[in-house]
């Protein structure tokens, strides 16, 4: 720090020489009064003829004040010139009313610093005022000076081409600054997206802002970047500065790794950051005045704790980045005290102590890029060392694989071995395994083939019955027909007359009681065609259930499906319990027939077994089968009031092998089956269940298979 005091000391002296000589040759004096209005109560009328404080220096600074402060200039033209520039170097103050006194009459310049610079008579946006001087004479006017920000007023009074050559030079100074502040931007970013550390980041996030801070204290903000924006004109200087503090810490964080050197400081700069915020809040709701304050206070905490930080972790930790940060950060609080010096009066106001912070911001940015810049060496060495570490390590491997290459050639050998004949241990399981399945699979189909035959015949038997104990009664009573004719054909033959014949006749036939007969034989042939016909709906119900076709997709009807399925089971279902049909409309879906009516096969039976062991042959079973459609798909629904199923137990129906009947009464597979063959038919099978009040299935299919 004591070399960047050296530094700016001499180069304000060159810089206050170089203003020294500028003014010199204007021959003009003047001497500046003030009047503080606490209240805003005066009017320029009532001030023109009262005292001012006269004060020592043409730059008054008032710091923070909400009061409206009143100057009256006497000036003193000894030169030949009478037109002058009046110069207000801040950039900032809210309003500036410049009245001048002309023959009595009073002339008034607004110049508040919302105005665009474009719509200004002098493209700056310091306020400028032009004045005129009588040659060898004393002229007074006045300006009215408010504002929510730092009341500082240097003032100049000088030639137009002084003035406006300061104002050049000004420009320029800020212009090198901000190429500093671009290069060291660019450079730092390109680096960040090389190496992708989070330290060039918040870096060129921090050079950034306190860019943008310079420029908002400046004026150069309002003057390029928002020259209509009043309320950025007016509120960007304070966020601004907010963010620079924020930042400024979060680089610190990162780059001294503060949380790890430094606990104490580090919960305090979160503290800090906490109170920028609050200030930023503060100032954005129109409390201008504290938000500033607190910004102000919170800042110069903030930068002591950073600048201890440093120290401490470079003395105690012994981590050199921690150097270039300190001597950077010392730049930058030099520029800052300088400039503090100044609106103290401590100092003279000048080219130097008015940019004083802008030369410290730009050194600590291009230090603090050295200092980033030194990392990458950090880094390069730390490589080099790794790698040297890592080209060691890498021989010894190296002499170990090759140690333990024999060993395990040789182990290698054994376990090939020990695999190979796991392997055909393994694979006469899988062939034993495969053996079983087929086999179980089989019995599954045995024992739905054996329930269907069974089924079958019983229906089958029925209806034969019926017709073969129709048989031996029409065949009596045919004889009794044949034996009918013969006789009367004898009469009819015979020598009798004709009335003895056609008596004889009706004698034989009241005999044979023909009337009785005729309705017998038609009862017996009827019964014989109904058993007939049953026989032949029972097989072609067999035929729809067992489709020859089953391995091949085709459009078939469900409900025509349901139904001979109901028909085989139809032995099975025992007094007591009601089946409700209820057959929706329904379009052909296209399936594989024969596989979807195993599947309906098998949820009945199982909805008839839970329906049997609740009511135990009594009334009052039920089962209920539904379907319906709609544009995409058919629902089937299978409902029962049988026992129903536990939770445990619908989570485990569509396992393999699992049966909650009796040991002999099911192979646990006839669920496992119908799962499968409604997911082969790109459907979905759903169960709802309640202990004790029965089960329902949901079965849904698309009407037409999608191609997979």
């Amino acid at each position: 720090m004591f070399f960047s005091y050296i530094f700016f000391f001499a180069f304000g002296i060159l810089t206050a020489q170089i203003d020294s000589a500028l003014a010199d040759g204007d021959d003009v004096s003047f001497t500046i009064g003030v009047i503080e209005d606490r209240h805003r109560q005066f009017k320029i009328a009532d001030l023109i003829h009262r005292d001012f404080e006269t004060l020592s220096n043409h730059s008054p600074n008032y710091g923070l004040s909400e009061s409206v402060f009143w100057f009256k200039v006497e000036a003193v033209n000894r030169g030949r010139d009478s037109v002058f520039l009046l110069k207000v170097q801040n950039a900032n103050i809210n309003n500036l009313v410049f009245y001048s006194i002309t023959n009595g009459q009073i002339g008034v310049q607004k110049l508040p610093n919302t105005t665009p610079v474009y719509q200004r008579e002098f493209n700056t946006q310091y306020p400028i005022f032009r004045v005129k001087l009588l040659p060898d004479s004393s002229t007074a006017f006045f300006f009215q000076a408010s504002g929510d920000g730092v009341m500082e007023i240097p003032i100049t009074i000088g030639k137009s081409a002084t003035i406006l050559e300061w104002v050049a030079n000004d420009q320029l100074y800020f212009g090198i600054y901000s190429g500093i502040i671009a290069v060291m931007f660019l450079y730092n970013f390109f680096l960040y997206l090389s190496t992708n550390d989070r330290q060039y980041l918040y870096y060129v996030l921090y050079i950034l802002v306190v860019g943008l801070t310079q420029a908002c204290l400046k004026g150069y903000a309002a003057k390029f970047l928002w020259p209509d924006s009043t309320w950025l004109i007016v509120k960007a200087n304070h966020v601004i500065t907010v963010l620079a503090g924020v930042f400024s810490i979060l680089f610190t964080f990162n780059f001294l790794h503060v949380k790890h050197f430094f606990k104490a400081v580090y919960a305090a700069l979160c503290a800090t950051i906490a109170i920028y915020v609050i200030s930023a809040v503060l100032y954005l709701f129109g409390h201008y005045i504290i938000g500033q304050q607190i910004l102000q206070v919170n800042t110069a905490l903030s930068s002591a704790l950073v600048l201890l930080s440093g120290f401490y972790i470079f003395y105690k930790k012994k981590y050199k980045p921690a150097l270039f940060f300190c001597i950077a950060w010392s730049f930058f609080l030099g520029g800052v005290i300088i400039y503090i010096m100044k609106d103290a009066g401590v100092l003279p106001f000048n080219s130097f102590t008015n940019n004083s912070i802008l030369i410290g911001s730009a050194l600590e940015a291009a230090l603090l890029s050295f200092a980033l810049a030194d990392k990458i060496n950090i880094y390069k060495k730390e490589k080099e060392e790794s790698q040297a570490e890592a080209l060691l390590i890498s021989k010894e491997n190296e002499k170990l694989i090759r140690e333990q290459n024999i060993i395990l050639e040789q182990r290698v050998e054994e376990r090939t071995h020990a695999l190979q004949e796991s392997n055909e241990s393994l694979q006469n399981t899988l062939t034993h395994l495969k053996e079983t399945q087929a086999q179980l699979v089989e019995a599954e189909k045995m024992a739905s083939l054996g329930q269907l035959t069974a089924g079958v015949a019983h229906e089958i038997n029925n209806p034969i019955n019926f017709v073969t104990s129709n048989v031996a009664p029409l065949k009596r009573d045919v004889d009794m027909v044949w034996n009918a004719m013969d006789e009367i054909e004898n009469i009819a033959l015979s020598d009798l007359s004709l009335s003895e014949k056609k008596q004889r006749i009706n004698a034989y036939k009241e005999e044979l009681d023909l009337e009785y007969l005729k309705v017998e034989v038609d009862f017996l042939l009827k019964g014989m065609h109904e058993g007939a016909y049953r026989t032949a709906e029972i097989v072609k119900s067999l035929r729809i259930f067992s489709r020859v076709d089953e391995d091949s997709l085709k459009f078939a009807d469900i409900n025509e499906g349901l139904e001979s399925t109901l028909v085989i089971l139809n032995s099975v279902v025992k007094e007591g319990v009601a089946v409700d049909k209820k057959y929706g409309e329904l379009p052909l879906v296209e399936c594989y027939p024969g596989k979807l009516n195993q599947v309906f096969l098998n949820i009945i039976t199982n909805a008839l077994y839970a329906i049997n062991k609740k009511f135990d042959g009594n009334s009052g079973g039920i089962l209920e089968i539904k379907t319906e459609a709609d544009t995409e798909n058919i629902y089937i629904s299978i409902r029962d009031n049988g026992i129903g199923m536990p939770t445990e137990v619908k989570e485990k129906i569509f396992e393999p092998f699992f049966t909650t009947k009796e040991v002999g009464e099911g192979t646990g597979l006839g669920m496992s089956i119908a799962y499968n063959t409604i997911k082969k038919h790109q459907g979905e099978i759903k169960i709802e269940s309640s202990v004790g009040e029965g089960v329902k299935f949901l079965i849904v299919l698309p009407r037409k298979q999608q191609t997979q």
